[in-house]
């Protein structure tokens, strides 16, 4: 068999499973399975499928039928331009949080504190942008810190950053010049809506607060004062919805230059503010 009639083979199972972008996601995983760049796929069209590349593409069909982000099984995503490994202990990098990245790499900082920190996209590609900073990524799960600390060492930031197992601030040291967040931060009200790709794969504590969603923001805006420097930058991304609670959240609790920001399809997306001087 080629790799054109695996392909086509590959979009009909797919869009059997009722898979949205099938042939889009059929050559990804066809690329995954030969082991090549994605964008070589037309070029090797013609060539004969080995066995190996066989095998790991039926594997790969198959859980992706089972609706399995295809980051989880190809255990890569691209985020601010760099592949960061993934896996079903953290939540798979979305475009949208590129936005926290942007805005946090808008003004210059020494040192930041990433919360909730997963994967380490947000914190390691600051990192990586700013080669004379230091940062923090804090997480719940052991198995989260452990994907960040890889990733660290993939981007050839290890050395300047650091990941504690903390449950937001508890374990939490010293003050930094930036404190960003993207918190789990969707209600439990609206679990069940989301998409299987999402709700049946990713790790809910991850997604998910519990209650309103919008518990995260109360703790992160009652306890980073102290953890930031006079004129230190907080910011966190949220739910298209949140914007005014959370805010509220961060004017109550002193901060000044309270803003919200907008992705690129118009959505409330991150709350940035100042600790006063």
């Amino acid at each position: 068999m080629t790799a054109a009639q695996a392909l086509r083979a590959a979009v009909v199972q797919l869009t059997a499973a009722g898979i949205a972008g099938a042939a889009r996601d059929a050559r990804l995983l066809l690329a995954h399975a030969m082991q090549i760049a994605p964008d070589r796929v037309t070029l090797h069209l013609p060539d004969a499928m080995t066995p190996d590349a066989m095998a790991r593409l039926e594997l790969a069909l198959g859980a992706r039928a089972a609706h399995q982000p295809i980051a989880q099984i190809t255990g890569q995503r691209l985020f601010w331009g760099r592949s960061f490994a993934v896996s079903r202990d953290t939540l798979d990098p979305r475009p949208e949080t590129e936005l926290l990245v942007q805005t946090a790499l808008a003004q210059p900082f020494e040192t930041v504190l990433d919360l909730g920190t997963g994967t380490g996209c947000i914190l390691l590609s600051l990192l990586a942008d700013r080669p004379e900073a230091q940062g923090v990524g804090c997480d719940i799960s052991v198995a989260a810190l452990a994907v960040a600390a890889r990733n660290a060492q993939s981007l050839g930031v290890q050395s300047r950053a650091s990941f504690q197992l903390s449950d937001w601030f508890s374990a939490v040291q010293g003050q930094f010049d930036l404190i960003v967040s993207n918190p789990p931060y969707i209600a439990a009200a609206e679990m069940a809506d989301l998409a299987r790709d999402v709700r049946d794969w990713e790790p809910h504590l991850a997604l998910t607060p519990g209650g309103d969603g919008l518990q995260p923001y109360r703790i992160i805006a009652a306890k980073a004062g102290p953890h930031l420097r006079a004129g230190g930058r907080l910011m966190v991304e949220i739910g298209p919805t949140q914007a005014t609670a959370v805010a509220g959240f961060f004017s109550q609790h002193g901060f000044d230059q309270v803003a919200v920001l907008q992705d690129l399809d118009g959505r409330d997306r991150v709350v940035a503010a100042l600790k006063p001087q």
